[in-house]
């Protein structure tokens, strides 16, 4: 602005009778001494025994041998000779020139060596106190950026950045001409966002930022868990999206405060499969992977290794862990046990309830066993001999505990069969449910409707069971895709979301329950895996294959009064 100013002063010169143009040179400056404030002089006493043909004799030398030996000081009375004036003038002359080239090397001394100066910014660098406002710098900036998109999160007005009027009037002009456009075009937008609901009469979606790095990238979001006491913690398990491998994966967790990189990062040496908070000790996070390791991390701690670890346990896991929870313990303490538990289903056929004492180990709670096939003997047909399949046990794949007696729970199946079990008792299977002909992914009871449940499986379809009835009341299909994962809606007993590989649907069985009222393609580079609500938020959390999730807000979604349940 300055520089601008003098221009039009020069320009309006130019035509003046008074102005002329003339050339300077600038004349550098003198130089200047400068003071500097050095290290205090250190002075050293130092004592020895002369004769005196060793004095005389170094007094007649060349004088290098006083230089080199002013620093001692020969004490008082040691010498029998004493020296003439000259000699007097000498000893006092060279001791001073020694004393100011020692001052020298003295007061350069603290001066440090490139090496050192390297060593002394690493140590800047990795100190606590400038990571510690390193933190605090990028949690003003993530603000600053994402600012809008949080505001929509938490419900709360979005800040409008003030605008700044220059002098000119020019720029004013320019300036109101831009605002008036601007306010223009923001009321168009907000009729047509008054309009669009009325003509669309149905939920939308609306992206928000995506937790995603350059960490995550190429692998698949295996499974998301939110944080019990801090609902702004977020706990994402990462696996390689080409399984066949087994490399190494991710448990990241991520913050609100800062979308582009994840708060911890925990290393596993395979693809992690499941994970999930703890409520009684909020600070840890079971992991769950696909090499059948089972590990709790203390997010509190910076560390990589694990808590503990069921890599020393005689009864780990075979196979992939499918998923784990921690669960609230009802019994009390008459039978000795914890108010809460670790519960994994494994694909061999185990689940297992895990106790954390000084290493960690586990009891079987139920083995799945195969089923034999159903087919009937053809008239006629000789009887085959029975063929003993490979493994008796069938690959659990999914579990769910009932929302208010957490001692049932369901178990879906490679095989396609879901299971009600028992954790007490002697019966624990106490009912079968037969409908799906593919591996069932996900079971989820109603948290309004506490007897009724869905499924999902990989034969495309969701079914929606009643706990009394062993065939399903309903069937959903509208993609043919496997459909991965299925959530409730957490204020509507009548609402779930479902992801299959390219899309996200939104049903609502009080409007239609043949077709779902949002189909939204919400993952347009890889293919969507796994979905969670937001616990504070009217949002919806999406988990793909390309290692991001997307934070998306829920816009007009319709939710039925209690009472129609």
């Amino acid at each position: 602005e300055r520089n601008k100013i003098y221009t039009e002063i020069c320009e309006a010169k130019i035509g003046s009778e008074y102005f002329e143009e003339k050339v300077v040179q600038t004349i550098s400056g003198a130089a200047k001494t400068k003071e500097v404030q050095c290290e205090t002089i250190t002075v050293a006493e130092k004592g020895m025994m002369v004769t005196s043909w060793d004095l005389d004799t170094s007094l007649d030398a060349s004088g290098t041998e006083p230089a080199e030996t002013e620093e001692p000081k020969s004490p008082a009375g040691k010498s029998s000779k004493s020296p003439t004036a000259e000699e007097q003038g000498q000893a006092v002359a060279v001791p001073s020139a020694t004393a100011f080239s020692i001052t020298i090397a003295e007061s350069a001394a603290p001066a440090r060596s490139p090496e050192e100066q390297e060593c002394h910014s690493a140590a800047i660098l990795t100190s606590a106190k400038l990571q510690q406002d390193l933190v605090v710098m990028e949690r003003i900036l993530m603000e600053n950026i994402f600012q809008p998109k949080l505001a929509l999160y938490r419900q709360i007005p979005v800040l409008i950045e003030p605008v700044v009027i220059s002098d000119t009037e020019v720029e004013e002009d320019e300036e109101d001409e831009d605002e008036e456009e601007k306010e223009e075009e923001k009321q168009e937008e907000r009729a047509e966002a008054d309009e669009s609901p009325a003509e669309g009469a149905g939920p939308r979606l609306e992206l928000l930022w995506s937790y995603r790095c350059d960490l995550t990238r190429g692998h698949s979001v295996s499974s998301m868990a939110w944080n019990r006491v801090n609902p702004d913690l977020l706990a994402v398990g990462y696996r390689e999206f080409v399984s066949q491998n087994q490399k190494k994966g991710l448990a990241c967790c991520w913050s609100l405060k800062n979308p582009m990189w994840p708060e911890r990062i925990f290393r596993c040496e395979h693809g992690v499969t499941a994970v999930d908070f703890s409520l009684a000790n909020p600070n840890l996070l079971a992991v769950g992977t696909a090499g059948g390791r089972v590990a709790v991390y203390d997010v509190r701690s910076r560390e990589d290794a694990a808590l503990l670890d069921s890599s020393a346990s005689l009864n780990k896991h075979k196979g992939p862990v499918w998923q784990l929870r921690w669960v609230g313990q009802d019994r009390g303490a008459a039978a000795g046990d914890k108010e809460e538990r670790l519960m994994c289903i494994s694909g061999d056929g185990r689940m297992t309830q895990w106790f954390i004492q000084q290493r960690l180990d586990c009891s079987d709670v139920m083995r799945i066993k195969r089923t034999e096939s159903g087919k009937k003997k053809l008239p006629g047909e000789r009887e085959r001999k029975s063929e003993g399949p490979i493994s008796q046990q069938a690959a659990g794949m999914c579990f769910d505990f009932h929302p208010e007696n957490t001692d049932i729970f369901l178990a879906g199946t490679e095989e396609g069969h879901i299971y009600c079990c028992s954790c007490s008792g002697k019966e624990q299977i106490l009912g079968t449910y037969r409908g799906h002909k593919g591996p069932v992914y996900k079971v989820a009871w109603n948290p309004s409707s506490t007897d009724m449940f869905l499924s999902c499986s990989a034969d495309w379809s969701i079914l929606l069971w009643h706990r009394d009835s062993h065939t399903p009341l309903l069937t959903f299909t509208s993609e043919t895709a496997f459909v991965h994962d299925i959530k409730w809606a957490p204020k509507s007993a009548f609402i779930f979301t479902a992801v299959n590989e390219k899309r996200v649907e939104i049903w609502d069985l009080s409007v239609s329950i043949f077709d779902p009222v949002l189909s939204c393609a919400a993952s347009p580079e890889g293919n969507l895996s796994c979905l969670l609500f937001a616990r504070n938020a009217e949002c919806l959390l999406l988990g793909d294959s390309c290692g991001q999730v997307g934070v998306w807000q829920l816009h007009s979604l319709a939710v039925p009064s209690s009472d129609q349940v």
